[in-house]
């Protein structure tokens, strides 16, 4: 650790006061609080607001939600002292508005919490679909990640350092000043280390440990001369070269990276602080003022209270007791292996030294063995190659410093770099598998396919982004896709990488299976990650309004009823195929040719798109797999419904996939699970519904929160339910209610990993299957008793004026229009659905009693018929495929 112990030079803990009323961005008599507009409220609730600099609509709305949602919500979920659950109250509204004054550590000062504690008692506090708005939950994400990597730095510059107030205030205002993305850790952790530079070279040897002293003697910097001071731009300090790779051994990190960090982004923030040509210590005045208008301007936390241990910012004791342990050898030279602590930096480091490690003997060029394939193709590829990885190296780099930092253009070069090697390594792979298992060496059409290349190219690239930026994905790859914005785009996780290179999500699904079996080094965790990118392509991204799936599924319809996207009657054999990048991005009219470049015969029938038949058989498999587990937590005393719930979705997604145009799958699972439990009188309510949801892994908030209606119209999934899900699919759905429901499709066989080599015993099939509806005459808004009942009505989740909205929205003169279309005279306006705020689930006037015991039988005669039929397969198929 660079400077020895000395007993001054940390700061005394102490608040660090700023301009308390700055940013405010109301003017008027909304600007201060006046109590006496409030005195509806509760008086320690205005004075807190009084206290928090809360602004007149502020306060009104942090009260409506106090009202409304929060103050008859589980004790038991929240036990926090109402101080606290206000002061939740009073962020979120002043989020949302736009009008928080103070900063986040201020806030924090307040109420009494730590950054933890108060984003984990917000989250507590969204009991229902709207409390917390997309918005709000966005703005704590950024501040949890930003504080989570904030902290991780801090701890290791506590290893490093002690305690400079003056290097720990230098690297804040560096990190907020000239890093977009402040959440990156690697590059904020290089950028520290060139803060470390900068100080323990400016030390006395006498003051340093060794390494430190050793190398910084032996290198000195090289400093500005006298006669260059005086010149308009002054040249920036050398660095110390064998201090900087000192500092890099220790930690793992790469040198080449960090003197590049330190020669464009750090000399230029020297420079713009005015301190390049310093030759001792930078005063801390000087660097506190400018770190304080810095954290002022984005009213987040303030990271110099870290230094001084300061309640706000301390870490959950989860979190400190959450050590993973990792071996590394006794340096004493014994084989015993000692466990180190496997910190977020140290785990970060040894993934990205082991990609370089991986690709060390790999060019960022074609091999000699690439050159042969491409030679040996009827139309050689390697021009239209060569300018397209160029292109798409500049496209790469531009994007990659708009997102991270303006002087980030050299790091982004550099991964970049890494990306092309890994992409022309896992193209030999293929390549030489492919020639193996098709006896050619013609490749002509596949290396011509710029999808292709592309995809691979992305692919490689999503590695070294992952390795780097860690194996997240963001907003479950789902909210910037259906309408949510981010004015900057500061984020770098999946699918920023199929943004930058505009590529289809379906034409990059194709490559990823292909991707993990060439590349034998690819780490678990990775492998990992390309494999949830499938799913995130799957559930939502590859059904964007301009994605070529639609094209594919369109081509299937025409061909008629015998040509299905995937036949139901393979669900329940095994996910075992052969497929390979070259059939998927050739499909759909390749066939097994004598040669690869071999054309079709005259008059011969293309065979069925391996492409959609794949992606629908994963499809179907994670869907049901969501849809099990979700079942599993809510509808254990009801198995009788889950073979029902899953025809119905099944169904959906073969012959209404419409419906899943611009929207999530998950959207699809959770209507069908209500719409059936609705239809066989299971009291379970959407609230419940959403409730489990959001606590399951890998969802986001945006998926029940902000759905598709229509075109550029967004609501939350009960509205969705209502207007759309239902509307479309309510013939189908009280057919389930009837004396003769419709078959039950199979039960898909899950794998446990669809990138498992080992082959499978294939059953055999079961030929059940769910014919297509034909569209019903009637417009989607005729209601009759029977449909009413599908209506989710009652929930308590939303205000009142929401569900006013609906019923507007029902009997709205544009769908009213639609239905005089189908001719005869205007109907009558639909009855008022009315939404019973306490819960109860009715229509004005919709349902008499005798219509209830009538439904009420038929669907008591439709589960006694389901539990028979059910039974009845099982023993049928006991008697086919007897257990060994």
């Amino acid at each position: 650790m660079p400077p020895k112990k000395r007993s001054s030079g940390t700061p005394q803990k102490k608040e660090l006061k700023g301009n308390m009323k700055s940013g405010s961005p109301d003017s008027g008599e909304n600007a201060v609080l006046s109590p006496e507009r409030h005195k509806d409220k509760e008086p320690e609730f205005v004075s807190l607001s009084e206290e928090l600099q809360a602004t007149n609509p502020i306060c009104d709305h942090a009260w409506r939600i106090w009202e409304r949602e929060i103050r008859s919500m589980d004790k038991a979920n929240v036990r926090l002292p109402l101080i606290q659950q206000w002061g939740a109250c009073l962020f979120i509204a002043g989020m949302e508005l736009d009008g928080l004054s103070l900063t986040f550590t201020q806030f924090l000062k307040v109420v009494g919490l730590s950054v933890k504690q108060f984003i984990s008692l917000v989250r507590k506090m969204d009991v229902n679909v709207d409390t917390i708005s997309p918005k709000v939950n966005t703005a704590l994400k950024r501040l949890e990640n930003k504080y989570d990597v904030t902290l991780a730095l801090y701890q290791r510059f506590v290893k490093r350092t002690e305690l400079w107030e003056s290097s720990w205030t230098m690297f804040l205002l560096a990190k907020g000043t000239f890093l977009q993305m402040e959440d990156d850790l690697v590059i904020a952790f290089q950028l520290l280390l060139c803060v470390l530079e900068f100080f323990t070279k400016r030390f006395t040897p006498s003051l340093l440990q060794s390494p430190y002293s050793d190398s910084s003697t032996l290198s000195p910097p090289t400093r500005t001369s006298r006669r260059n001071q005086g010149k308009a731009k002054t040249r920036p300090p050398e660095m110390d070269v064998q201090l900087l790779e000192t500092l890099c051994k220790e930690s793992d990190c790469s040198v080449d990276e960090v003197k590049n960090v330190y020669q464009t982004t750090f000399c230029a923030f020297l420079d713009s602080v005015g301190l390049s040509g310093l030759q001792g210590l930078p005063p801390l005045e000087t660097l506190s003022k400018q770190y304080e208008e810095l954290y002022h301007k984005n009213k987040d936390f303030d990271a110099r209270l870290f230094l001084v241990d300061d309640e706000t910012l301390s870490p959950s004791k989860t979190e400190v007791s959450k050590v993973e342990m990792t071996p590394r050898k006794n340096l004493s030279g014994d084989d015993v292996a000692i466990p180190v602590p496997q910190t977020p930096i140290r785990a970060a480091m040894n993934s990205i030294q082991q990609l370089r490690v991986d690709l060390t003997s790999v060019s960022d060029q074609p091999s000699s063995n690439l050159v042969v394939y491409y030679k040996n193709c009827t139309v050689d590829p390697s021009e239209e190659i060569r300018k397209r990885v160029e292109e798409l190296g500049q496209v790469f780099i531009k994007r990659f410093a708009q997102a991270v930092g303006q002087h980030c253009e050299g790091l982004g070069r550099k991964r970049f770099n890494l990306g092309a090697q890994l992409y022309y390594k896992v193209m030999e792979s293929m390549l030489k598998s492919e020639e193996k298992r098709l006896s050619v060496q013609n490749f002509s059409k596949l290396l011509n396919n710029a999808a292709f290349h592309t995809s691979l190219l992305a692919c490689a690239l999503e590695v070294v982004i992952a390795t780097y930026v860690g194996n997240s994905l963001k907003s479950g790859g789902f909210g910037r896709n259906l309408g949510a914005s981010d004015s900057v785009e500061t984020d770098l996780c999946f699918p920023w990488i199929l943004d930058v290179f505009q590529l289809p999500a379906f034409d990059f699904y194709k490559v990823i299976e292909s991707f993990i079996k060439a590349e034998p080094t690819l780490k678990h965790d990775m492998m990992k990650h390309l494999e949830q990118c499938e799913h995130v392509i799957m559930e939502s991204l590859a059904w964007k309004t301009d994605s070529p799936l639609f094209d594919l599924l369109k081509q299937s319809r025409e061909e008629g009823p015998g040509e299905q996207a995937e036949p139901p009657a393979t669900l329940n054999q095994p996910l075992h195929h052969n497929h390979t990048a070259a059939d998927l991005y050739l499909s759909p009219v390749r066939q097994p040719p004598a040669t690869e470049s071999e054309p079709l015969a005259p008059g011969t029938k293309a065979l069925r798109s391996n492409s959609l038949s794949l992606f629908y058989k994963k499809l179907y498999r994670m869907a049901y797999l969501r849809l099990k587990t979700l079942f599993s937590h809510l509808l254990t005393s009801h198995p009788e419904l889950e073979p029902i719930i899953w025809t119905l979705l099944q169904h959906t997604l073969q012959n209404e996939y419409e419906l899943m145009r611009d929207r999530h799958l998950d959207q699809l699972i959770m209507s069908a699970m209500y719409a059936i439990c609705k239809v066989k009188n299971v009291d379970l309510r959407f609230k419940t519904i959403v409730t489990t949801y959001k606590e399951m892994p890998n969802t986001n908030q945006e998926t029940f929160k902000r759905v598709l209606i229509r075109e550029g119209q967004y609501d939350s999934i009960i509205v969705f339910y209502n207007l759309v899900f239902m509307q479309k699919l309510k013939t189908n759905i009280l057919q389930y209610s009837s004396p003769r429901p419709p078959p039950l499709s199979p039960i898909p066989r899950i794998p446990c990993s669809p990138y498992k080599n080992s082959p499978l015993r294939v059953p055999g099939s079961n030929n059940v299957y769910v014919s297509p509806l034909k569209s019903s005459r009637m417009s989607p808004v005729v209601m009759t008793p029977r449909s009413r009942i599908l209506i989710s009505i009652g929930e308590s989740f939303g205000s009142a004026d929401k569900f006013q909205k609906i019923n507007e929205m029902v009997s709205s003169t544009d769908w009213s229009l639609k239905r005089r279309l189908d001719g005869g005279s205007a109907p009558k306006p639909l009855k008022r659905l009315r939404f019973d705020m306490d819960g109860q689930d009715e229509t004005d006037g919709s349902k008499s009693s005798g219509e209830s015991t009538l439904i009420q039988k038929l669907a008591e005669m439709s589960s006694t018929r389901t539990r028979m039929q059910e039974q009845k397969l099982k023993e049928e198929s006991v008697k086919e495929h007897p257990e060994p």
